[in-house]
């Protein structure tokens, strides 16, 4: 029988696959090579089949059969490292522990400055200062120095070298060949200054890029502090959210976050739903209308029902994307990656062979100074920091435009991008039908027509019905008249014809019963009622010729018609389609400027993709197509060397969202749409794809510079170091600037523009 060795050295045999994940949150990592060691050494454990470990977010993801492992082993493999871990759900620290936090940095940066200034300062070097600047180095060295001593020689130990181990490494060469010096009284000058200002300018360089990995995080992890903190039932009894299920209802008052999404069974108010959306205005909500967990109920009472708890709950649903995309890595953050796993032997070699070469050409004094220099100036946090810092503060600025980008991967997939293919229903279009015209006979005024349509329509649960009802709603409210659906009409004798339409005897109050003038059709014979017929034009003897022209031109657009008439004659029709949301001409014009072509696909009739896509200034149109047919066109596009992207809702979308290089789903659509994409947007606003593609764009860009500024920089800055032209003092600060420098260059993406904000 097979055995597998674990990091504890047990032994235990091998047996059918069963993978399990978890997620970690990692301490003690100080440079990407340490993130690197992790991963290789969890990819080389048996029974581990995936590892990612992302040095700025402290976090790591393993994928591992839990027939030959458990969740234990894999934490011990990582503290067997001397790193700390520990299951947990998204977290971005804040600030390093021990020395680099409060007043004990304080305490360090002020004797070193006094170090400084006592060995700087001739005026000050009154007899035996070196023993003055010993005594006040020691305690910065010895003790604040321990949190790159600890780490870095229990790297060593393990045969394998960090960050810290060039800072310790450094640190303690050049004091304590100072303290040789001093305590055996030898001729030849002293670094006690160099060594606490390496200690002290790399700690406080550690304090400030906690502090930027901090606010570069703090739009992400803002997420999951949106859930309410606890849930007020009917019966007024308050339970933890965690408590609710679907199907139970509870209460949301005025400025409370709604605890899951759900539908408002009563109450109406105005909810904020810029957190998941980005749009700052309020959306109305009354009895059947949706609520997101995580927004902001503003100032009514609600009850809602629950539809969606848990993690099966929108908000919840983000904070995983965003998570599992932090530990994601792009094939340029691989590659950074494995420079810095060999990166840090190399320039322990170069700094011996720096030492040798200056003992060969002159004396020791001279040869610890550059030496030290190159162990200092080469430290790789930049080249660590280059990918995930982008990465971060990328997504946050995403997360707060209403975009989720689901892995470093899809910002490759951005950089090549010449065609954006759309679909239509729910992406361009509202993805319900609304009556958006309205054709009447002789003596038939436009609200007549939508009042005895819609009397009959309020009693049908066809899709269309609701359309017709919301569209007389609406005209009531701007008449005089009593309208159909306030309760002032009664039907009866109401019948179905299945797949024609409906039909029944509408009767009509009498003014003094609801305190306004009856319609004029309902006027003529009120007694008896009027028999109303409302569907397909094939339920009418007669259509008059002007409405029979009138309709053809508008089912020539592609809009679906119903007839309204009595007694075999129509009386007028309404025109019902799919609106355009009024924000997709714009995000169609924005890819254009971009020198992108734009496409839609759609499985719609032909001419109603055409009609929308006139409306919003597309010039290609495919209809009528298959799930199947849309995956084929994005392949041969692809096969003409074009790159695509592709943005849907539905599950009809989810193979060209997953055929193309970058799929981008709209987050009111389908689950698995959202599944087989690249960026998710919160919202269903389609500028939102365009801000999406920019930032992934942008991303990517500030990526290849930090890499290019973090290679040039240790290019440079080694040689000066070995020639001497480059003191360790110096060279940390310059360590630390470098990494500042790409922590700094990637905020710059929190100031990313919106399309929206410019329009």
């Amino acid at each position: 029988m097979v055995h597998t060795e674990l990091p504890d050295g047990r032994e235990r045999p091998e047996s059918p696959q069963r993978e399990a994940r978890v997620d970690l949150t990692v301490g003690g990592m100080h440079c990407g090579a340490c993130a690197a060691r992790i991963e290789n050494t969890l990819r080389a454990t048996a029974g581990v089949a995936a590892a990612q470990v992302n040095f700025a977010a402290r976090r790591a993801s393993v994928s591992y059969d839990a027939q030959l492992l458990s969740e234990r082993d894999v934490l011990a493999c990582i503290e067997h490292l001397g790193y700390q871990a520990t299951p947990g759900r998204l977290h971005i620290e804040g600030e390093e522990p021990g020395w680099t936090g409060g007043g004990a940095l304080l305490v360090t940066l002020a004797l070193a400055a006094a170090s400084m200034l006592v060995s700087s300062i001739e005026a000050l070097r009154f007899t035996g200062w070196q023993w003055l600047v010993l005594g006040i180095t020691m305690p910065v060295v010895l003790i604040s120095g321990l949190a790159f001593h600890r780490p870095g020689w229990k790297a060593v130990r393990r045969r394998h070298a960090t960050m810290d181990t060039l800072v310790s490494l450094g640190s303690l060469v050049a004091w304590g060949w100072s303290a040789v010096i001093t305590i055996g009284d030898l001729a030849g000058h002293v670094y006690f200054d160099t060594a606490a200002v390496i200690v002290a300018v790399v700690l406080l360089g550690r304090r400030l890029e906690a502090r930027a990995r901090q606010r570069a995080g703090d739009a992400i992890g803002a997420l999951a502090q949106l859930g309410a903190g606890s849930v007020r039932l009917p019966d007024g009894s308050d339970v933890p959210p965690e408590r609710l299920a679907v199907g139970m209802r509870f209460l949301v008052r005025p400025g409370e976050r709604i605890a899951a999404d759900g539908v408002v069974i009563e109450g109406h108010s105005a909810v904020d739903t810029s957190v998941m959306t980005g749009e700052p205005v309020p959306v109305e909500v009354g009895p059947g209308g949706e609520v997101t967990g995580g927004t902001l109920n503003t100032n009514g009472s609600l009850v809602v029902e629950a539809r969606r708890v848990g993690a099966d709950g929108t908000l919840a649903q983000v904070v995983r994307l965003v998570e599992e995309a932090l530990v994601r890595k792009a094939p340029i953050q691989r590659l950074a990656d494995r420079i810095s796993a060999i990166f840090v032997p190399a320039v322990v070699l170069v700094a011996l062979a720096t030492l040798v070469g200056w003992l060969l050409a002159g004396s020791a004094g001279e040869a610890i100074s550059p030496a030290v220099a190159v162990l200092i100036v080469a430290c790789p946090c930049a080249l660590g920091l280059a990918t995930p810092a982008a990465f971060l503060a990328g997504s946050g600025r995403g997360a707060r435009m209403g975009v989720i980008i689901r892995g470093p991967d899809a910002l490759e997939a951005a950089r090549n991008i010449d065609v954006v293919a759309l679909d239509k229903t729910g992406t361009i279009t509202e993805g319900r039908l609304e009556v958006v015209a309205t054709g009447t006979g002789a003596g038939t005024t436009e609200a007549e027509l939508l009042a005895m349509a819609a009397a009959l329509e309020a009693r049908s649960e066809h899709p269309l019905a609701e359309a017709v009802v919301r569209a007389a709603r609406l005209v009531e409210r701007g008449s005089a008249s009593p309208g159909a659906t306030d309760g002032s009409h009664t039907v009866e004798d109401f019948r179905n014809l299945p797949g024609f339409g409906v039909q029944g005897r509408v009767f009509a109050a009498a003014p003094n019963d609801s305190g306004g003038a009856s319609t004029g059709a309902f006027e003529r014979d009120r007694p008896r009622g009027t028999l109303v017929t409302a569907g397909r034009r094939e339920l009418f003897d007669h259509v008059p010729q002007a409405l029979e022209s009138a309709a053809d031109r508008h089912s020539a657009d592609g809009r679906t018609l119903v007839f309204v008439g009595s007694d075999g004659t129509a009386m007028g029709f309404l025109a019902l389609a799919d609106t355009v949301k009024t924000t997709s001409a714009a995000a169609v014009a924005a890819w254009k400027q971009l020198g992108l072509e734009v496409v839609l696909l759609s499985g719609d009739n032909a001419a109603a993709a055409e009609q929308v896509a006139r409306e919003v200034g597309i010039d290609r149109t495919l209809a009528e197509l298959s799930p199947a047919e849309k995956a084929a066109e994005i392949e041969r596009l692809q096969a003409g060397g074009r790159r695509v992207a592709m943005v849907g809702d539905g599950v009809n979308d989810a193979p060209a969202l997953a055929a193309a290089e970058l799929g981008v789903a709209i987050g009111t659509g389908a689950d698995v749409a959202a599944e087989a994409s690249d960026l998710t947007l919160v919202g269903d606003d389609l500028r939102v794809a365009v801000d999406a593609l920019g930032l992934a764009r942008r991303t990517l860009g500030t990526i290849r510079g930090n890499l290019f500024w973090a290679f040039a920089y240790n290019t440079a800055a080694i040689p000066l170091a070995a020639v001497g032209l480059l003191r360790p003092e110096i060279a940390a600060a310059a360590m630390g600037l470098s990494s500042l420098f790409v922590l700094g260059n990637s905020l710059r993406l929190s100031r990313f523009g919106s399309v929206r904000a410019s329009r």
